[in-house]
């Protein structure tokens, strides 16, 4: 299984976790977990996903996902697992 990391910021809207969910149906990647909450209005989430079976390259799943963010108003953040992992290492 090789991963991704997806991370959501914003203010909490309808539709923010359709959007990001159907960007990564349309690149079949599939979400091994997902946790997600709000406080007040503040919206994040953070996903991992299969991309495996990817259709294309991670780096077209980053900039549509970057896209969609811009859309709906949010920060989305893409990275392989392993990047992941290091960056936030103890």
């Amino acid at each position: 299984m090789e991963n991704v990391v997806i991370t959501v910021v914003g203010v909490d809207k309808p539709g923010i976790v359709a959007g990001v969910t159907k960007v990564l149906a349309e690149h079949e990647a599939n979400i091994v977990d997902i946790r997600q909450t709000i406080m007040e209005e503040l919206f994040t989430m953070i996903m991992m996903a299969d991309i495996s079976n990817l259709k294309g390259d991670i780096s077209n799943l980053k900039q549509d996902l970057e896209r969609l963010g811009a859309e709906i108003g949010v920060k989305i953040n893409v990275q392989h697992e392993n990047i992941f992992k290091y960056m936030h290492r103890i």
